[in-house]
């Protein structure tokens, strides 16, 4: 099958993040076995317009930020002038879909929706666009998918996308690599640990002003910071006594620091999952939480522990759970919601497959 995914964070763009690991890796899966699968995103510097990855991804770039989308548009058209031809055109949304329903010509068209914007509106913009983009385009953007196939990857992102009218989504998985827990001692304080990027969405001032607060209960605890990101510096200079900054590390290297650490903590405004928690997890560590969207099903599969979205309750959740955990860690990792990329890549082709009208025999064979 010829399968083509519009996702403006192609590889290689500096803005690429969870959204577009998952993407990978769902997509090699499908070359692997046959496909032929292109990826279509928005122009990276230092990247070529069009080439092949290792993984055999044909990847093309095209357009700016905004420029994405009718960028993709003109490829399509002139992809089909030159005689190409796609059997499934799936549409992953970064907040704004690419509409490939409208323009597709009616190959069959499937969106992959991580999770909606909502909040993230009012932390990442000023005030009057942050209303606009909120209350008027995402809502108009999301419900021109009433009537697509739809899939998203947990329970809390289907309730956002059904209050914008979105009637036809299916939950398909998480996924995770397979990894065992390195050879390390716990640290011998209290140790938090945040890993993600430092962003207005990750809300770590709310998270520096729990730490102050459990300080006067655990005057040994300290708070780890691994990432990078817009609010890196200013965070510096704003960080209480206790916490120190790793930047961005390899992932063995974040293994270890999980695995050092007591608890990693979450205080995100909103995630599509929270893949982190399952990485923790793997490594014997639990989480703690706002208890916001993604994040109300990340951190209970996984064995955590959900706490009110201010840091009086983050605090408060700490000072009860900490010590227990600081005093008998896990030897070993565990399994939290997340499953194998071959078990998501599987899920997603199977739900992707449904919506293209041709009987299974015509299809490349997709069995592990």
């Amino acid at each position: 099958m010829r399968v083509c995914l519009f996702n403006w964070k192609g590889p290689g763009h500096p803005a690429s993040g969870g959204a577009e690991v998952y993407t990978r890796e769902v997509l090699r899966r499908w070359a692997a076995r046959g496909h032929e699968v292109t990826w279509f995103g928005a122009a990276a510097a230092g990247r070529p317009v069009e080439e092949t990855d290792e993984d055999g991804v044909r990847l093309v770039r095209a357009g700016g930020r905004f420029g994405v989308y009718r960028a993709a548009r003109v490829w399509y058209r002139d992809a089909l002038a030159r005689g190409e031809h796609f059997d499934l055109l799936v549409d992953e949304v970064n907040t704004r879909p690419f509409g490939c329903a409208r323009w597709a010509g009616g190959v069959p068209t499937v969106a992959l929706v991580h999770q909606v914007a909502r909040e993230i509106w009012n932390c990442e913009l000023p005030w009057p666009v942050a209303m606009v983009g909120r209350h008027v385009l995402e809502p108009r953007w999301l419900r021109a998918l009433a009537d697509v196939p739809v899939l998203t990857v947990s329970p809390s992102s289907r309730r956002s996308l059904r209050a914008y009218g979105l009637r036809r989504i299916e939950l398909v998985p998480q996924g995770i690599d397979a990894r065992m827990r390195p050879s390390v001692p716990r640290e011998v304080r209290p140790t938090l640990i945040h890993v993600g990027r430092l962003s207005a969405v990750q809300q770590i001032d709310q998270l520096f002003a729990a730490f102050v607060l459990l300080r006067r209960e655990i005057p040994t605890a300290r708070l780890w910071l691994v990432g990078d990101g817009p609010e890196y510096a200013r965070l510096r200079r704003a960080a209480p006594p206790g916490v120190s900054f790793h930047g961005r590390v390899p992932g063995a290297v974040r293994d270890q620091l999980l695995a050092r650490a007591h608890a990693l903590v979450c205080t995100s405004v909103r995630e599509g999952w929270g893949p982190v928690v399952d990485e923790a997890a793997a490594m014997g560590t639990p989480a703690i939480g706002y208890a916001n969207p993604g994040l109300l099903d990340s951190i209970p599969a996984a064995g955590g522990v959900l706490v009110g979205p201010d840091p009086r309750s983050l605090a408060a959740g700490l000072a009860e759970h900490l010590p227990a955990w600081a005093e008998a860690p896990s030897p070993e990792g565990w399994r939290g919601g997340a499953v194998s990329w071959d078990e998501v890549a599987d899920a997603v082709w199977a739900a992707c497959e449904s919506a293209v009208p041709a009987p299974a025999a015509d299809l490349p064979e997709y069995a592990v």
